[in-house]
């Protein structure tokens, strides 16, 4: 079932569930009884009827939004049938179709004459009418703020080193959600902002007894509009934790932001720490630097305030033996780099690249039975590790892929979770749907997604191929960028308290460019309309009231 029917069906459930626990209602209203079946012009009378916008009515059903604006119109019914204390108001949220037909089928309920009883109002329930006039515009506040987080434009954060040097520990985002098409959300029913989980409840460590912040079993299927463009190399994307194991819903799984390294049907390789694409060296922006570590012997220990204070660095390790100190130094550019073996302290200085053939494998106890396949080189079964890498062609929508013992670590994942299917091994025999299997046609495309800061970077060279339902956006640019904001110790900046830096805020986050283009004016915008709204709608109702 597609995505378009299957929320179509939810809409036709709740519709029904509207019109029988309201009928009556509408009819003392003077409509038809019919119409409190019809989706969206059910809520369009009441907003008429309750003196509200009636444009409104095309929220009622929005995802996420939805449910929201659903609750604010069964209220506003409830308060034109005299139902307006606060246990009155709670039950029709959290109980709405229960409650609305207790009252829809009692035979006391009787519309309520607003204007009679504004005339009789004590002073203390004109402060109250107030003060519920002021929770509405809280309300809807908040249902603006999700329609821009779920519909055009989502922050994020930077918590690790990655990205470094061209996003920092601490830079907080914008994303395009329309840049790669827009993707429809799978779980409706939600609570705006948050992205999987809402609290550890049970105090256990285990995110997956956390308490979901969204409604599982009211699901959508993956379904993307408007998708003019797809991600091309070079591009920085935010994309879902393709193995999250925590959620099961692609949307709510942990966002990730990337260089797309390679697109689909291409190759990437690793060689010695260097980076190719379809055999060619990669290609280097104007605002990217090839970034390594490092190891650094010392015949006396370094000044390391005085490195943060000239370079905007620290080491990750510092170790003394006889001879003096050593230092592991993580994302050196070629330049800092010569500048540091140049230090008179400095006896040797070398990159720290692993061994051709030497499988980077974690495991998770110490008799090494059970691999740790998140911290593990994508697949396991390959000698491969994040410097000697491939080369691996990046899976195609329409690839015909051969599926065998060797091969069936590359691809099960893409088989099984990615496309949905079962597999299986019997006698030996490889198993898809319970046939037997010697090759697969792969559904949609893949990408590689590798950070810049490579030698400190959870990427695609562990996680895999990341899919394309997964993918959410592309950053537009940093609103804010806070030094000593996350605490990462695979990040070379590294913060004493914290600060603000102004030269990064407002800036495109990557155009390939040193010299950054600056969305200021977005900033001036918005403020102008936050402080400025209230005057603007008093001076239109001024405006109109003279005419």
């Amino acid at each position: 079932m597609n995505y378009f029917l299957t929320y179509a069906v939810y809409v036709l459930i709740l519709s029904v569930l509207m019109g029988l626990s309201t009928w009556k209602l509408f009819k003392k209203m003077g409509y038809s009884p019919a119409l409190a079946f019809v989706p969206f012009y059910n809520y369009f009378i009441i907003l008429k009827e309750t003196k509200h916008p009636k444009w409104w009515a095309i929220l009622s059903y929005l995802p996420i939004v939805g449910p929201i604006m659903m609750s604010v119109f069964h209220i506003y019914l409830m308060k034109k049938f005299g139902k307006t204390l606060v246990q009155h108001q709670i039950l029709t949220v959290i109980l709405p179709f229960i409650y609305m037909a207790s009252v829809n089928y009692s035979k006391d309920a009787e519309i309520e004459d607003e204007e009679a009883k504004n005339m009789f109002l004590t002073d203390e329930e004109k402060s109250l009418k107030k003060k519920d006039s002021f929770l509405g515009s809280i309300t809807f506040a908040v249902v603006f703020a999700t329609i821009i987080h779920v519909f055009v434009t989502q922050p994020f954060g930077i918590p690790t080193g990655s990205m470094e040097r061209t996003l920092l520990v601490g830079d907080f985002l914008f994303v395009n959600k329309w840049s790669y098409g827009y993707r429809m959300p799978m779980r409706p029913l939600a609570i705006p902002f948050l992205q999987g989980t809402v609290y550890d409840f049970q105090k256990d460590g285990n995110p997956k007894n956390d308490g979901k912040s969204y409604v599982d079993g009211v699901k959508l299927p993956y379904e993307r509009i408007f998708q003019f463009n797809k991600p091309q190399r070079n591009d920085i994307v935010v994309f879902n934790y393709p193995q999250d194991s925590v959620h099961t819903a692609i949307d709510r799984k942990d966002p990730y932001v990337k260089r797309c390294v390679a697109v689909a049907g291409e190759t990437f390789e690793m060689r010695g720490g260097r980076l190719f694409v379809n055999g060619k060296p990669e290609i280097v922006l104007g605002d990217q630097e090839r970034q390594h570590r490092y190891i650094v012997k010392t015949s006396s220990q370094l000044d390391v305030p005085g490195l943060y204070d000239i370079y905007g660095f620290l080491p990750v390790q510092e170790i003394q033996d006889g001879s003096g100190f050593m230092y592991a130094f993580q994302g050196l550019t070629d330049k800092t780099a010569a500048e540091i073996k140049k230090l008179p302290q400095v006896t040797e200085m070398k990159e720290d690249i692993m061994q051709k053939g030497q499988a980077a494998i974690a495991y998770r106890d110490e008799n090494k039975t059970k691999i740790d396949t998140t911290q593990s080189i994508f697949p396991v079964n390959k000698a491969w590790n994040q410097d000697w890498y491939g080369p691996v062609r990046i899976p195609k929508k329409g690839d015909v892929v051969a599926i065998s013992k060797e091969t069936l670590p590359m691809y099960r994942w893409i088989i099984s979770e990615y496309e949905h299917n079962s597999v299986s091994e019997n006698n030996g025999q490889i198993l898809i749907n319970n046939q037997p299997a010697t090759n697969y046609t792969i559904k949609q495309d893949y990408y590689m997604m590798v950070g810049d800061n490579r030698d400190a970077s959870l990427d695609a060279r562990f996680f895999g191929f990341v899919p394309e339902e997964n993918i959410v956006g592309k950053p537009i640019f940093t609103w804010m960028s806070i030094e000593g904001a996350f605490s990462d110790s695979g990040s070379s900046y590294q913060a004493d308290g914290w600060r603000i830096r102004w030269d990064r805020m407002f800036k495109a986050t990557n155009t390939g460019d040193a010299n950054k283009t600056s969305y200021w004016w977005i900033a001036a915008m918005i403020l102008i309309l936050f402080f400025g709204w209230e005057y603007f709608v008093k001076l239109f109702r001024k405006n109109k009231t003279e005419e």
